[in-house]
């Protein structure tokens, strides 16, 4: 450990640091971030790094997860250090002799504990340091990517007037019996992968039946799977598209469609459908922000 995170704000360390709130962090943070501004010193050449290293402090210590990292590798370098000032030489070489023992007889050593410990916290410490800059640098760039870049995933299509939602026409609806193991997100991923790929999958189910919303990456791989999938031959699958083409599904035939399904997958069938579009649609809509 390098920095004392505490300390390049100007806070007490210790337990005392531990126990200061976000709101007096973030105050300490704004009073060094004013005096070490390099606006403020032009003539010092290290005047940015200081600035740099004042912000990631803070962002380390606003960061709960890593704060509490970064509290814990303080207090094990406590303890350690309360440990030794409290042992005189001779009782050193006691603890030194009765760990040579325990490690001949293959007992855990208290002083390599304490250092794999250390070890342990820091190397958690060090990845939520990373994570946050990654998060930081994926924020920075998402805000300059062109808004009219193509997204993946859960994200679909643009639709009228420029926002982004589900292509319906490449959702397939998926149904089955409540009959021995089921089907699960990987499973249905796994047999449909086989007509193309597939962006994300939704899984309802019920004391009686299953359901589930595919959404493909294209609609030729929705009329491919239409009516090709069988699942396991004890407990069939039942796939249709959610958005019929006119020449595949008349309209005349629609309402006999729609009550074919709800008998098949249940009354509230249609609820979850239109909930789970809706929650992919403002899914996609907050990615695009």
């Amino acid at each position: 450990m390098d920095d004392d995170h505490y300390n390049v704000l100007g806070l007490p360390s210790g337990e005392e640091g531990a126990n200061l709130t976000q709101k007096e962090i973030t105050k300490a943070y704004r009073e060094k971030a004013r005096d070490l501004h390099p606006d403020k010193r032009k003539d010092d050449p290290n005047a940015h790094e200081n600035f740099i290293k004042l912000k990631s402090s803070y962002e380390i210590l606003v960061d709960e997860k890593a704060r509490k990292l970064f509290d814990d590798l303080l207090r094990v370098k406590r303890e350690q250090q309360r440990r030794f000032a409290q042992q005189d030489s001779k009782r050193r070489k006691m603890m030194s002799d009765l760990e040579d023992r325990e490690r001949a007889s293959f007992a855990a050593d208290p002083a390599m504990k304490a250092k794999e410990e250390e070890e342990r916290i820091a190397r958690k410490l060090k990845e939520e340091i990373a994570r946050i800059r990654a998060m930081q640098a994926n924020k920075g760039a998402s805000m300059g990517t062109g808004s009219g870049q193509e997204k993946v995933g859960r994200e679909g299509n643009r639709g009228a007037g420029g926002h982004v939602g589900v292509d319906k026409e490449r959702v397939l609806k998926v149904s089955w019996e409540k009959i021995g193991e089921g089907y699960t997100a990987e499973k249905l991923r796994e047999l449909f992968s086989r007509f193309g790929e597939v962006e994300d999958i939704v899984v309802n189910s019920s004391k009686k039946k299953g359901s589930a919303l595919v959404v493909m990456a294209t609609k030729h791989a929705v009329d491919s799977a239409t009516g090709s999938v069988s699942g396991n031959l004890d407990n069939p699958l039942l796939v249709v598209p959610l958005k019929p083409s006119v020449a595949e599904f008349p309209a005349p035939k629609k309402e006999e469609q729609s009550d074919r399904l709800n008998n098949l997958v249940g009354a509230g069938y249609q609820a979850f459908e239109d909930a789970v579009l809706n929650k992919l649609t403002k899914a996609a809509e907050k990615q695009q922000k």
